[in-house]
């Protein structure tokens, strides 16, 4: 499995290589950018656990100087006081504004690790190594970086580019089954914002709960058409002016759900999996788009074990209280991204809160 995916940002424009064994050339990789010696590697216990030596091992190999941050795992841990743990060993290995972060681990570990880049020294370089599918296809590519608000998920971040970002399918291997499932929320996004042909090709595999269920040419064709139709919208969009707004379907409901419930009973592609259901039927409701696509992607989110009901105990009050917070609330209106058939969406804000009320209530 051997491709190259370039995001098209004018000067701050960088591949995504995706490739098999890739790990151990990411030092060479990275040799081709011209970047400074000093590299601190961000990770969490778990991956370096796996594939920390490795990583180090190729960096080294390319003649770069290596020193470590091991952040502990988990969401409740995408917080300021993991950016400061990064700062301070950036203090204490004297990185320069030409040293390097590596994100080598998951989207908490890329999105703590981007933000600590783009603020470090007032941006560094960094370059992400994604280490589970859903970092792989989704958090790794695109520039957004950013730490939890104890009253609401991301509210604290930046855009900052990677240099490169690294896809090494084998690392897949070590996946938990859960996370592989909680991933196939965001790759069911992308068939149904912006790649009709893969939702298709979603609906012919059997199964898509567990990874030995997914054929080698289908997990590539996830990997390569997922990581296009990010790089494609975040060439057109880098900053959320407008298009890039798709790309957060199932996320303005998801993301609710997920801060009402503390990150510790939903992880994030549950979540989105849980938006995308309310949306798709929200979508539904106001008549933009019918009734047979909704069933079509419940089916798909039903084949890849997610939930497509809220949560036990979980308020329908607070959620539409919860969705004020959100970031892309605009005028006190909240907005959402609504399927309009599959391949394409678009974002409303016109979406009456008894609708929403109703359509949460169906999900109980």
């Amino acid at each position: 499995m051997h491709s190259v995916i370039k995001v098209d940002l004018g000067p701050q424009s960088y591949n995504v290589c995706v490739r098999s064994g890739g790990l151990d050339e990411l030092g060479s990789l990275m040799g081709d950018l011209s970047l400074g010696k000093k590299v601190l590697l961000v990770s969490n216990q778990s991956i370096f656990r796996h594939y920390g030596e490795r990583a180090t091992a190729a960096l080294e190999s390319a003649g770069f100087e290596v020193s470590t941050c091991i952040l502990p795992p988990g969401e409740q841990y995408k917080t300021l006081n993991s950016v400061q743990k990064i700062y301070n060993e950036a203090l204490a290995n004297r990185l320069e504004r030409s040293s390097t972060m590596v994100a080598l681990g998951g989207g908490v570990v890329g999105d703590i690790t981007g933000f600590a880049a783009a603020t470090w020294l007032r941006g560094i370089n960094v370059v992400q190594v994604p280490t589970s599918l859903l970092a792989m296809v989704d958090a790794s590519i695109g520039g957004k970086t950013g730490v939890n608000h104890p009253l609401g998920k991301n509210l604290i971040g930046a855009f900052h580019q990677p240099r490169l970002v690294l896809i090494d399918p084998e690392v897949l291997k070590t996946l938990p089954a859960r996370e592989f499932r909680s991933a196939m929320a965001e790759v069911i996004k992308y068939g149904v914002i912006w790649d009709a042909e893969l939702f298709g090709k979603l609906e012919n595999c059997k199964r898509l709960d567990q990874m030995r269920y997914v054929k080698a040419d289908l997990l590539a064709q996830i990997l390569s058409r997922s990581c296009q139709a990010k790089a494609d919208v975040v060439s057109k969009d880098e900053k959320e002016s407008g298009l890039r707004a798709i790309l957060n379907y199932g996320h303005t409901i998801g993301h609710a759900v997920e801060s009402l419930t503390n990150y510790k009973v939903i992880n994030h592609g549950e979540g989105v999996a849980i938006g995308m259901a309310a949306s798709s039927r929200l979508a539904v409701e106001l008549g933009m788009w019918d009734a047979e696509c909704d069933r079509r992607q419940s089916a798909l989110i039903e084949k890849a074990g997610l939930p497509a009901k809220l949560p036990a105990g979980v308020d329908v009050e607070e959620i539409l209280n919860t969705l004020q917070l959100d970031k892309k609330v605009q005028d006190g209106k909240v907005r959402f991204v609504l399927p309009v058939r599959l391949g394409e969406a678009a974002v409303s804000d016109r979406v009456d809160g008894n609708v929403i009320l109703q359509v949460l209530r169906e999900m109980l």
